[in-house]
């Protein structure tokens, strides 16, 4: 017996009113953070494994191109990593100013007594005269490709956070006021917080997390075009504190996930963790 066209039609049209209504539900679920620009990367389970461990620097690592330009008024984020008073940002968010501060919120801030540059990196210690608590670091753990990143700031001058997947490493290359080349590490981005649009500019010298929310690295440069997030090698890291006798004392981690990182994130911008670094190229 042959089957009517009409019954034929009207199962596909079923079929396809179906699917559609599953596919938009299932986003409706997994759009909490959303991503905004750069390649649609779906944002893995919070307990998802990660790859191999994390090559080694070789020449085949990609290069990347950043140029700084002349020194002007700005702002970053710096983390505590001693209740003593020391802080880590990135080089470029603190070089050629007159004077940089703290700001911690209520219009105050804190006066940054002493600014240590890298010459070989992209890194900076800040010195004030004490810190309200520290956070959790481990820039000795052995990374692996694929691992979950979170990286938290102020980006554009405002409190956010973007969640990120482990790449590779590449080299990036600095040129225009001053000129270094660095192994970093590479991220792609995966969701950002709803808040977040556009640029990152701001977030650079904040920490990257891992999954059990210790600071792995700084944030130095963003790729918007690609969707990547570049920061410091752990082991950059610690040559620089290294060779400023500049002891970071670990403090309490707390585990994150896409759940939870940005309700830790604002928890620990209210404890003055995580502040933002203004720069004055003028003294006030």
């Amino acid at each position: 017996m042959r089957i009517p066209d009409w019954l034929v039609y009207s199962l596909v049209l079923a079929v396809i009113v179906f699917t559609l209504f599953v596919s938009e539900n299932t986003r409706d679920e997994i759009a909490a953070p959303e991503t905004t620009y750069g390649e649609v990367i779906i944002p893995a389970p919070s307990d998802a494994p990660s790859g191999p461990p994390l090559p080694e620097t070789n020449p085949f690592d990609e290069r990347i191109l950043v140029q700084v330009g002349e020194v002007e008024d700005g702002i970053g984020t710096a983390f505590a990593i001693n209740e003593a008073g020391l802080w880590l940002t990135a080089r470029h968010v603190v070089d050629g100013c007159s004077e940089v501060g703290l700001a911690i919120g209520n219009g105050r801030m804190v006066p940054v007594e002493e600014v240590v540059r890298s010459p070989d990196s992209d890194l900076a210690i800040l010195y004030t005269d004490r810190a309200p608590r520290t956070l959790g670091v481990d820039f000795n753990k052995q990374m692996r490709v694929g691992e979950a990143g979170y990286h938290v700031g102020f980006p554009q001058g405002n409190s956010g956070e973007v969640s990120s997947r482990l790449l590779a490493r590449s080299r990036l290359v600095t040129r225009g006021r001053y000129s270094l080349e660095e192994g970093v590490l590479a991220w792609a981005e995966t969701a950002r917080t709803t808040n977040v649009r556009g640029t990152l500019a701001g977030m650079s010298g904040g920490p990257v997390f891992d999954a059990d929310g210790s600071v792995v690295g700084v944030t130095v440069a963003e790729s918007p075009r690609r969707g990547r997030i570049y920061t410091a090698a752990p082991s950059s890291v610690i040559r620089f504190l290294d060779e400023h006798s500049a002891v970071a004392v670990s403090g309490d981690t707390v585990p994150l996930s896409p759940e939870t990182y940005a309700s830790e994130a604002n928890r620990l911008r209210s404890e003055r963790a995580i502040v933002k670094v203004i720069c004055r190229v003028t003294p006030w």
